[in-house]
C-alpha cells in the first residue's frame, strides 16, 4: 500500500531560516511532477530577527515554483519587474522556464512585531516542451480556489484536479495539490485518476491501515491503491502528485532534463548573464561551490 515514507530533515534556505526539507531524497526524488518540497515554520521569531530571513534574489530554470502560507507574509520580487505580497491562503505560481531571479523578503509590519510564519514550497519540474518557455508568475487569491467542506472535512484544491473539483491555476501537465483540514476522527481518501500520490502530514497525525503517522513524515502510495486516512487528532495534511514527467537533473535551483543545459545556467549566474530583479537588484546569492553533479543527489543547500 505504501511505496515509501520520506522523513523530512532539517536545512537552511537563509541564515537562521530552518526549514524541514522533504523532496527530494536520495530514495524518491519526485512525486508526480513535484521535485522539491520544503516546510518553513511555524516561526515566532523576536522583534528583530525577521529580516534575517530574508531570502536574497537567486535564480531558477526548468520549473516552477509554488508558494502557498498558512501564516505570516512574504514580499516576492523578480527579475521580470513583478512585487507580490503573498497572504495566507494565496498562491504564488512562478514559472522559471529558460530562466528567471527572484527574491522573497519578510517586510510586513506584523511580521516585523513578531509575527508567525508558516509556509510550504513546491517545485514541479516542466514537461521537456516547456522547459525554455519564457518566465511568467501569477498570484492567485484564495476565493479563485475551490474549496470543498463535510462532516469534519475542510479542502482546499491548490492546483490541478481533484475530488471532481478544478483549480483555476495554470499548470503544464497533469497534477494535483490539496490542502485538507481533518478534525478529531474525521476520514479521507485519496484523489483517484493520478499515477503518483503523496501525503505529507504538515501538523496532527494519521492512520492508515492500523500504523500512525506523524507531523514531518511524507507517505507516498503504491500506484491503483485506495487507503482509508483517518485522523487521530486535528490534523493538516498537503496532498500532491501527478503524472511522471520522466527523469530530471536537479542542483541548487536548476531543475533541466538535460545535463548540460543546468551547466549552461550555472554559468550564466557566475558570469551576470542573467537579469535581477530591477526592485531588488543591489545583493544576490552567489553561485554555491560545485562539488557534485547535477545527478548526484539532493542539491547543496537549495534556495527556493
Amino acid at each position: 500500500m505504501l511505496d515509501i515514507i520520506i522523513e523530512a530533515r532539517h536545512a537552511e534556505i537563509s541564515p537562521g531560516f530552518g526549514v524541514k526539507r522533504i523532496l527530494p531524497c536520495q530514495l524518491r526524488r519526485m512525486v508526480g511532477p513535484f521535485i522539491f518540497m520544503d516546510h518553513g515554520g511555524p516561526l515566532n521569531l523576536p522583534v528583530g530577527h525577521v529580516s534575517g530571513l530574508d531570502v536574497l534574489p537567486h535564480p531558477h530554470i526548468g520549473l516552477s515554483t509554488v508558494s502557498y502560507l498558512f501564516s505570516g507574509n512574504v514580499t516576492h520580487r523578480d527579475s521580470l519587474g513583478v512585487e507580490q505580497v503573498i497572504k495566507p491562503g494565496e498562491v504564488n505560481w512562478m514559472t522559471a522556464g529558460k530562466g528567471i531571479v527572484h527574491s522573497e523578503r519578510f517586510e510586513d509590519p506584523a511580521m516585523l512585531a513578531g509575527g508567525e510564519l508558516e509556509m510550504i514550497q513546491t517545485w514541479v519540474a516542466l514537461p521537456e516542451k516547456d522547459e525554455e518557455n519564457e518566465p511568467s508568475f501569477m498570484n492567485y487569491k484564495p476565493e479563485q480556489l475551490p474549496v470543498f467542506t463535510d462532516t469534519g472535512v475542510w479542502m482546499r484544491l491548490i492546483a490541478g484536479d481533484a475530488y471532481g473539483l478544478k483549480s483555476s491555476v495554470d499548470t503544464h501537465s497533469p497534477l494535483f495539490y490539496v490542502h485538507v483540514v481533518l478534525d478529531k476522527e474525521a476520514r479521507f481518501g485519496l484523489p483517484h485518476g493520478h499515477s503518483e500520490r503523496g501525503v505529507y502530514i504538515v501538523n496532527g497525525s494519521v492512520e492508515v491501515n492500523g500504523v500512525t503517522y506523524k507531523a514531518g513524515q511524507l507517505m507516498v502510495f503504491t500506484k491503483g491503491v485506495d487507503p482509508l486516512i483517518i485522523a487521530k487528532e486535528q490534523s493538516t495534511l498537503m496532498m500532491l502528485g501527478g503524472e511522471h514527467l520522466g527523469d530530471r537533473f536537479i542542483w541548487w535551483n536548476f531543475v533541466s532534463s538535460r545535463r548540460e543545459r543546468i551547466d549552461q545556467a550555472k554559468e550564466d549566474w557566475k558570469q551576470g548573464r542573467i537579469d535581477l530583479p530591477p526592485m531588488d537588484n543591489e545583493e544576490f546569492v552567489p553561485l554555491p561551490s560545485d562539488k557534485s553533479k547535477p545527478a548526484g543527489g539532493p542539491p547543496p543547500n537549495p534556495l527556493s
